[in-house]
């Protein structure tokens, strides 16, 4: 099908690459209006030439920043969360500080975008909220990722609260959690350890199916919870890893 979200304004968060950015084109390709948004102005200059999308450079850790952008777009009906960061740490490397930033841009941000929007949604009595979570939450472990396993968790904690606490105003709120995406700041992380081959190797290694998703794939999921095909859908968390939870 096609035009499945055709009339909806979409507001996503972290889409200047990677996934967000995918989803932000696929909503776009979809007949959504989208407003993308990134702190990194650069990041959202090829995003720019494509129609019905508004990039906006915004940090959303600022809290007035995104109160003052949910007043310019309280017309919004779709609200995708995919900002993120990971950390490479075990709870004895990591610091107090290391966790709470972690929080603050893994889940604070989230709730931030969400409290903001919300107000618009319950208005109308329609809206889908999407959250961006992961395998490495509550549903399995991976070495050296402390900080991001449990904040990853949080947001899907998060992503039930609110769907419980609105279903019955007509807002939907769910989550979907990637396995091991291809994207740059994968790549960037690889780099980081000094030799990409083998980290890329044991990424690969974790995959059942043998590769990496593609930002694509993550989006076409997120279209789906995003339209009214999904109507029937709160609360619910979308696994796309590859087979990596089996």
């Amino acid at each position: 099908m096609a035009g499945r979200l055709e009339g909806k304004k979409c507001v996503v968060t972290g889409a200047g690459q990677g996934i967000g950015r995918a989803i932000a084109l696929a909503f776009q390709a979809e007949g959504a209006s989208v407003v993308a948004i990134d702190r990194q102005a650069e990041a959202l200059e090829s995003l720019a030439e494509a129609g019905r999308v508004q990039v906006i450079t915004l940090d959303i850790s600022d809290d007035a920043a995104v109160a003052e952008l949910a007043s310019q777009h309280q017309d919004a009906g779709v609200l995708v969360n995919c900002v993120g960061m990971v950390l490479s740490d075990t709870v004895l490397s990591s610091s107090t500080a290391d966790l709470e930033r972690s929080f603050r841009i893994n889940v604070s941000t989230m709730a931030s975008m969400i409290r903001a929007f919300l107000p618009g949604m319950r208005e109308r009595r329609e809206g889908s909220i999407v959250n961006i979570a992961s395998v490495v939450s509550s549903n399995k472990g991976a070495p050296d990722r402390f900080s991001y396993g449990t904040t990853k968790a949080a947001v899907l904690g998060l992503t039930k609260s609110v769907a419980r606490d609105f279903i019955a105003e007509g807002i939907r709120c769910n989550s979907i959690s990637p396995g091991t995406v291809e994207s740059p700041s994968l790549h960037q992380r690889m780099a980081a350890t000094g030799d990409a081959e083998a980290s890329m190797r044991a990424f690969l290694a974790r995959q059942p199916m043998g590769r990496l998703g593609t930002p694509e794939e993550i989006a076409a999921v997120a279209v789906l919870l995003a339209s009214d095909e999904a109507r029937f859908m709160s609360g619910s968390d979308i696994t796309i890893d590859g087979g990596m939870t089996l």
